[in-house]
């Protein structure tokens, strides 16, 4: 029975306030109750009044109709400050999963300051924010994430109980927007990659009369274990080893490099690698199933690559459906599953 009632409470909700990444409170999205404290002085009031009645005493009449008025007063307070308030998502956050990821928020008040104003989101809570008439405030959300994939809030709650704590007024801001969960990165094995690099990579090769291995130069990106330190410190040369059965190049981070790993594993390594690349300002490149990402450095290399491996295989949060705390996998992986293995 409760479930059905709060689903038909959000059905409403959701009726009610549409999703936007700008929402302007008014008396239709306003929603005010009274507190624990609210409740205790209504009980208060009811207690005098009937003690005025069995009395007649006018000061008790007096008294009770003051603290009533005090109470409608703070009633028409606690909706003023929340009437004609905007609360817009300017940016949603980045970060790996576990993390809080940080969401950007302005609040502008409207003809009347906003006092006391909290801004919240499950367990995470803004401190208390003042904004003055006319003004803006910028501020920042941070929302726990469990997972890879898309992040998008539910529901923002903005709430006030000024000025006196006896009612509470509040209202939802829900986004359209998503952030952008990266695999928690996980300490990956050696391993090579599956991706040749063609010609490039043939030219780079130059065989010394190993029947075993390759001697090559060295190149950014090589795995120290690779290099030939004795060679180094006899002729000063850096070069590296390709043994006789390996294939592709340093320069890529192959899915398929990890076969019998769980996806969300390869995925985490590979993060982990990227960030690693990106430290060393090394040059790489990224081979998923059906997405490739030419080899490149920088930062903005190392992110986009990140939130490619945030979103492979995730679907982009509908308006109907929303999950609190990153998405899994909404579609099957099946298809992409047999590819992978066709190709391991």
């Amino acid at each position: 029975m409760n479930n059905l009632f709060r689903q038909r409470w959000q059905r409403w909700i959701n009726r009610r306030i549409p999703r936007s990444d700008l929402q302007t409170f008014s008396q239709k999205t306003i929603f005010i109750l009274p507190t624990g404290a609210g409740v205790v002085f209504g009980l208060l009031l009811v207690i005098m009044l009937l003690t005025g009645i069995n009395y007649q005493n006018s000061l008790i009449y007096l008294t009770t109709f003051l603290l009533g008025a005090v109470f409608v007063g703070a009633m028409h307070q606690t909706h003023r400050n929340l009437s004609g308030l905007e609360l817009s998502l300017i940016q949603p956050g980045e970060g790996f999963a576990g993390d809080d990821i940080p969401f950007r928020l302005r609040l502008k008040a409207g003809r009347d300051d906003a006092v006391a104003v909290v801004i919240s989101c499950d367990d995470s809570r803004h401190t208390p924010i003042h904004v003055r008439s006319g003004q803006a405030e910028d501020l920042v959300l941070p929302v726990h994430s469990a997972h890879r994939g898309y992040l998008r809030p539910d529901r923002i709650r903005v709430e006030t109980r000024f000025p006196f704590g006896l009612l509470k007024a509040w209202s939802w801001l829900r986004p359209v927007s998503a952030g952008v969960v990266f695999p928690r990165p996980i300490a990956a094995p050696d391993s090579l990659s599956l991706v040749d690099d063609g010609e490039e990579s043939e030219q780079a090769r130059s065989v010394e009369g190993n029947d075993h291995a390759d001697i090559r130069p060295w190149r950014e990106g090589d795995l120290s274990q690779r290099v030939q330190w004795k060679r180094f410190a006899r002729t000063g040369q850096m070069v590296v080893a390709d043994w006789e059965g390996e294939q592709g190049s340093p320069h890529w981070l192959d899915f398929n490099a990890y076969p019998g790993v769980d996806h969300e594993l390869r995925l985490s390594y590979l993060a982990f690698l990227a960030t690693e690349r990106g430290k060393s300002g090394a040059r790489f490149g990224l081979s998923l199933p059906g997405q490739m990402i030419e080899p490149d450095s920088g930062s903005a290399h190392v992110a986009r690559c990140l939130r490619v491996l945030a979103t492979w295989g995730e679907e982009r949060p509908r308006d109907a459906t929303v999950e609190a705390h990153g998405t899994r996998r909404k579609r099957s992986l099946g298809s992409s599953a047999s590819m992978t293995e066709g190709q391991v």
